[in-house]
C-alpha cells in the first residue's frame, strides 16, 4: 500500500505496544516515520529497523514527554531530518491506577504533564511545519467514556481532556484543512496489559465481543484517519473497544 507515500509521521511513545504498531503500519502504508522513546532505545531501534526494511525512513528520538523542550525538539527534529511533517500521533501517556484520595500532587501533575501538556506542546510545534491535509491523531482511552472501576479517576479525566482538546482543535484547524481526531482503545493486548494477565478475564467480559483487541487493529484505525480517505473526518472520538463502553 502507498496511500501515505511522500508523507512524514511522528508517533510519540512509539517504541512498543500500540505506538510501535502505529509506527510500523504508517511505514507499511508508505510514510517515513519518526518515533519517540524514553527508556528503551533497543526497542525503539528495533522498530526503526522494521521501518527501514519496508524501504521507508525511520528515526528514533529520545524525548521524555514530561519535558516540554524535549517534546518540541523531537517535533522539530522530525521535520528537519525527514524533510516535512504531515502526521502527528500523540500516543505517549501514563497509566497509574490509585485511590483518588491517596493521589499525591506529583501524581496529579504527572497525569497533566504527560497525558495532556505533552500533546499540546507537540501540536503547537507541529503546526509550524504542517500544511493543508495534515493529520493529528490523539490516542485516548475508552475510560474517557465509561469509568468501569474505582481508582481510575485521574487517568479517565486526563483522557477525557484529550477529547475536548480534539474537538476544539478541529474547529481551530479546520480552516487550514488539518484534521484532528481521537482514537479511544479499550482492552488491547500489549506488554502493559497482556490478554493472559490475572485481571484480563474481567476486562474481556466487560466487552460486548468478549475479546481483547490488538495493537494492529488500533494501528489500522489510525492509518485510516491519516489517509486521504478520511479527509472529511475531524473533531470526533472513535472507540475501538469491542463494545466496552456500549
Amino acid at each position: 500500500m502507498s496511500q501515505l507515500a511522500g508523507k512524514v509521521a511522528l508517533v510519540t511513545g512509539g517504541s512498543r505496544g500500540i505506538g510501535a504498531a502505529i509506527a510500523r503500519r504508517l511505514a507499511r502504508d508508505g510514510a517515513d516515520v519518526a518515533l519517540t522513546y524514553v527508556s528503551a532505545p533497543d526497542k525503539a531501534n528495533a522498530v526503526v529497523a522494521e521501518i527501514d526494511a519496508t524501504g521507508r525512513r525511520g528515526l528514533a528520538i529520545h524525548a521524555d514527554a514530561a519535558h516540554p523542550a524535549a517534546v518540541a525538539a523531537a517535533v522539530d527534529r522530525t521535520a528537519a531530518e525527514l524533510g516535512r511533517l504531515d502526521i502527528l500521533v500523540n500516543n505517549a501517556g501514563i497509566f497509574i491506577p490509585s485511590p483518588f484520595e491517596d493521589a499525591t500532587l506529583d501524581e496529579i501533575e504527572r497525569f497533566w504533564t504527560i497525558n495532556i501538556r505533552a500533546a499540546i506542546i507537540a501540536i503547537q510545534t507541529a503546526l509550524k511545519h504542517m500544511q493543508k491535509d495534515a493529520r493529528i491523531v490523539n490516542i485516548g482511552s475508552c475510560l474517557a467514556e465509561r469509568v468501569s472501576a474505582p481508582g481510575l479517576t485521574l487517568y479517565s479525566m486526563s483522557k477525557a481532556a484529550l477529547v475536548g482538546l480534539t474537538k476544539g482543535l478541529a474547529r481551530d484547524l479546520g480552516p487550514r484543512g488539518i484534521t484532528v481526531n481521537c482514537v479511544e482503545p479499550g482492552p488491547i493486548d500489549t506488554d502493559m496489559n497482556p490478554a493472559d494477565a490475572p485481571a484480563a478475564e474481567d476486562q474481556r467480559r466487560a466487552t460486548a465481543l468478549n475479546r481483547y483487541g490488538t495493537a494492529e487493529e488500533v494501528a489500522a484505525l489510525v492509518a485510516h484517519l491519516a489517509s486521504p480517505e478520511a479527509r472529511n473526518i475531524t473533531g470526533t472520538s472513535i472507540l475501538i473497544d469491542g463494545g466496552f463502553a456500549a
